[in-house]
Protein backbone atom coordinates (compact mmCIF):
# COMPACT_ATOMS: atom_id res chain seq x y z
CA UNK A 1 0.00 0.00 0.00
CA UNK A 2 1.23 3.70 -0.87
CA UNK A 3 1.28 6.34 1.61
CA UNK A 4 0.68 10.05 0.84
CA UNK A 5 1.63 13.05 2.79
CA UNK A 6 -1.41 15.43 3.63
CA UNK A 7 0.38 18.56 3.26
CA UNK A 8 2.62 18.62 0.16
CA UNK A 9 1.07 15.50 -1.83
CA UNK A 10 4.16 13.03 -1.37
CA UNK A 11 3.48 9.69 -2.06
CA UNK A 12 5.50 6.82 -0.23
CA UNK A 13 5.77 3.92 -2.58
CA UNK A 14 7.24 1.25 -0.46
CA UNK A 15 8.43 -0.80 -4.27
CA UNK A 16 11.13 2.60 -4.60
CA UNK A 17 11.41 3.27 -0.45
CA UNK A 18 13.20 6.64 0.28
CA UNK A 19 17.02 5.74 -0.73
CA UNK A 20 17.73 9.60 0.04
CA UNK A 21 16.94 8.88 3.38
CA UNK A 22 18.25 5.34 3.96
CA UNK A 23 15.20 3.94 3.28
CA UNK A 24 15.45 0.93 0.81
CA UNK A 25 13.19 -0.20 -1.73
CA UNK A 26 10.95 -2.66 -0.82
CA UNK A 27 10.27 -1.70 2.96
CA UNK A 28 6.84 -1.35 3.66
CA UNK A 29 5.54 2.00 5.15
CA UNK A 30 4.89 -0.08 8.75
CA UNK A 31 8.79 -0.56 9.04
CA UNK A 32 10.11 2.92 8.39
CA UNK A 33 11.35 4.44 11.86
CA UNK A 34 8.91 6.76 13.63
CA UNK A 35 11.19 9.43 13.26
CA UNK A 36 11.28 9.59 9.41
CA UNK A 37 9.49 12.86 7.82
CA UNK A 38 8.15 13.61 4.80
CA UNK A 39 11.22 14.07 2.58
CA UNK A 40 9.71 16.86 0.30
CA UNK A 41 8.10 19.02 3.69
CA UNK A 42 9.26 17.34 6.71
CA UNK A 43 5.68 16.88 7.78
CA UNK A 44 5.80 13.61 10.29
CA UNK A 45 5.72 9.94 9.63
CA UNK A 46 2.39 10.29 11.86
CA UNK A 47 0.50 12.60 9.84
CA UNK A 48 0.84 10.45 6.42
CA UNK A 49 -2.42 8.65 5.03
CA UNK A 50 -3.38 5.87 3.03
CA UNK A 51 -3.20 6.81 -0.30
CA UNK A 52 -6.57 5.78 -2.43
CA UNK A 53 -5.31 5.35 -6.34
Amino acid sequence: MKWECPACGYIYDPEVGDPDSGIAPGTPFEEIPDDWECPDCGLSKSKFVPYEE
